[in-house]
């Protein structure tokens, strides 16, 4: 019998790659996105869409009457770390308030699964590398803390009502999968960035902090393609049948620093890429990089993305051949 899983985000970024492994699979999708950062374009074909607010709760609960789902995968949330230390107010009502008021759907409409994106921001500055699941969770941003707040709730609702969920602490998502790339606007992840200076559509790349106590003084992060992320949500879809609750850490395990990444990139493109160097900002840890020992081991999950060049070959291919983003694609189909 065909499941049927709601995702909400599923016109984002990495809801949107999880999306296509789920239909490949030969689950039914519908995807629930207000389109304030997903694009249509997005989402493939065979998903439908409902355009809409996850905070809405007379629109969930129709969306929930209309379909039976059997689980709920949870991507739809604003993912900026610097903006949260701007804008705190907004980040706890998209990311944690309206994540309470869809478990509050989910449970009341006895959806029995619920897979949610999480981050690796919850471990802050980290007391160890690589970071294991069971290391202090101690959020040096609001962006990690209202994710952390929403595992909380899941543990209770766990607890009293009896949902199953999935925890997936991510590293640095990047790549692209097929037609499907990285587009966000405005744009503030490293690797897009460095690529559309390399494109000519920004004159310089910012490197924010050279004094961290790492070997060339820039930030290190774990990068996993977007295509393995995807991966491990389809296994901790099917593991949750079994299961009652997983946390898993997902990367690749290597870290490479800011600089690394820009150097990479100059190979791959060709460009030269200028930089400049200024001041750190504020919630940056110094290294971020995970053991995902732990899904490996207990589901099988390995990276086939593991070399940083890889990752980035991926994303420059998607890059020029969408130059201007899902914008450049005459595939904006409405769905909904």
């Amino acid at each position: 019998m065909t499941e049927r899983v709601l995702v909400t985000g599923g016109a984002g970024y990495i809801g949107g790659v999880v999306v296509a492994q789920l239909l490949q699979r030969a689950y039914d999708v519908v995807v629930l996105d207000d389109l304030s950062n997903g694009c249509r374009a997005a989402v493939p074909e065979g998903a439908r869409l409902a355009v809409g607010d996850v905070g809405d709760r007379a629109a969930l609960d129709r969306l929930f009457r209309e379909y039976s789902f059997d689980a709920v995968m949870h991507f739809a949330a604003f993912i900026e770390a610097g903006e949260s230390m701007k804008f705190p107010a907004k980040y706890f009502r998209n990311n944690t308030a309206n994540a309470l008021t869809l478990l509050d759907a989910v449970t009341t409409h006895k959806v029995p699964r619920f897979v949610f994106s999480s981050t690796a921001a919850l471990y802050g500055t980290p007391e160890r590398t690589p970071i294991e699941e069971t290391d202090t969770l101690r959020p040096t941003n609001t962006y990690g803390e209202t994710k952390l707040l929403v595992e909380r709730m899941l543990e209770w609702f766990n607890r009293i009502h009896g949902l199953r969920y999935a925890c997936l602490r991510y590293f640095n998502a990047a790549g692209a999968a097929g037609a499907q790339g990285e587009d966000h606007h405005p744009e503030s992840h490293l690797i897009p960035l460095t690529l559309q200076v390399a494109l000519g559509q920004r004159k310089e790349l910012s490197i924010y902090g050279t004094d961290y106590p790492t070997a060339d003084g820039t930030c290190v992060r774990d990068y996993v393609h977007v295509s393995d992320l995807a991966s491990a949500h389809v296994l901790v879809l099917q593991a949750l049948k079994e299961k009652d609750k997983l946390i898993y850490n997902l990367g690749n395990g290597h870290g490479f620093s800011v600089r690394e990444v820009i150097e990479t990139a100059r190979r791959v493109t060709g460009q030269a890429i200028p930089a400049l160097e200024t001041q750190r900002r504020p919630g940056d840890p110094a290294v971020l990089v995970a053991s995902a020992e732990k899904i490996k081991k207990e589901l099988g999950w390995q990276p086939e993305y593991a070399s940083l060049e890889a990752i980035v070959r991926s994303a420059w291919d998607w890059r020029r051949a969408h130059p201007a983003g899902y914008s450049s694609d005459s595939s904006q189909k409405n769905r909904s």
